[in-house]
Order: C-alpha cells, then structure tokens, then sequence
C-alpha cells in the first residue's frame, strides 16, 4: 500500500517516517521534532522514557545507549531489490557488514542491519563498506588513524634498527577498503581525505606502527 507523507506526495517505502508527528506529541520533553518530514531525536534532551517509540505508528523508533557508537539509518526490511527502487540511502541485506566487523556486532535479519551496541567498539568498518551508506559513525566516536614512522629503509633494515618501525608489508593497504592507504619507499602513508576512520589498518598493522589519536 502506498503511504502518503502529510502535505507532501507518495511514499514508496513501506518502513519509512510518515512525519505525522504522534512521536512528537508524546514526548514530554521537547526532544523530537519534525524536520523535513522526518523524526528527529535530539539527544541531549531525550531521556530514554521510551514513550515516542509507543507512539510510532510504523514501529520506527529504537532505543539505543547514549554512548552508541554506531548507528544504522535505515528500518526497511524489504529485500534488496524492493528497497533498491523507493530508496537510494536504505539498507539491502547485503551483509557486507557483517562480514567486515571485528567484533561480531553486526547482523543482519530480514534484510536489515542491526547493531549490537554491547559489542560494538565503533571501528568504523561497517560504515566504510556501506554500498548505501546507511551505517554511519557518531561523530564524537569517529577517529582517524595515524602511521607513527618515518623510516623508509627496507623491513629487514628497519626491523633490525626498531622492533615498532612500519616494513613496508603493504598489509594495511590491502586492508583498507577506501584505497587511503599507500606505501611508498616501505613507509605506509594514509590520505586522510580518503580515511573514514574504519581502523582496519590498525588491526592489520603487525609492528603496532598504525595508531589512533586519542583526539583529532
């Protein structure tokens, strides 16, 4: 059944925000509001009550930690193809995260990613492999990494005069899902243009030379 946003046209997706606004009425404390004809939460005033996601006549609104990491922009559960033709920025079931996660935090059911806030470390993985960019980092929690090396002598010279010094072994590179990643005269160099802060090199890296700031 097609779905109609108020003074607006047809909705295609059957598992998208309708902008009525019954979230907003419920809530007690000033904390949604409509914006575009989309639910928007501010977090900072929500207090968890829970009680806009009684209100939500589409079974929208999830209750996440405050200190959630990772967060994934999307509640259709049509198959791939279905949601592919109402949505261009909705999750298809793909598993491409899943597959990525260090952690296991990731899964996907009826063609839909969910997040194991528990679990979840906020590498930034899943949302680097996104096909649709559904997944996406808070942004307090999105670090980029950094190579703390400068030699450029071959690995076996460099192991010789360091045991934390980058070798050139090109692994964080094949790592990176972004290509940010480049190693030039044995020194892995990261274009922090391309970087999304996934901190799959990190993991990769067998010298620990790779490390993220503790702030950018």
């Amino acid at each position: 059944m097609v779905r109609y946003v108020p003074d607006g046209g047809a909705k295609s997706c059957n598992y998208g925000c309708l902008g009525y606004g019954n979230c907003v009425s419920a809530c007690p404390f000033d904390a949604i509001h409509i914006v575009n004809g989309i639910a928007k939460v501010d977090k900072e005033k929500c207090k968890a009550c829970g009680k806009c996601v009684a209100a939500c006549p589409k079974q929208l609104i999830e209750l996440i930690p405050y200190e959630a990491k990772a967060v994934v922009a999307c509640s259709s559960k049509d198959k791939g193809p279905v949601t592919m033709k109402a949505c261009q920025t909705g999750c298809i079931g793909c598993s491409l995260c899943v597959k990525v996660c260090p952690s296991e935090a990731v899964t996907v059911t009826d063609f839909h990613a969910h997040i194991d806030q528990s679990k979840c470390t906020g590498c930034g993985a899943c949302a680097a492999v996104c096909p649709n960019t559904v997944i996406s980092i808070v942004p307090e929690h999105k670090r980029k990494p950094v190579v703390l090396c400068q030699n450029k002598d071959k690995g076996p010279d460099t192991r010789k005069a360091c045991t934390a010094g980058c070798i050139g072994c090109m692994k964080c590179a094949k790592a990176c899902p972004k290509e940010a990643i480049t190693v030039e005269n044995f020194l892995a160099k990261i274009d922090q243009e391309k970087c999304v802060g996934c901190q799959l090199c990190v993991k990769e890296c067998p010298m620990g030379v790779i490390h993220v700031p503790a702030s950018e």
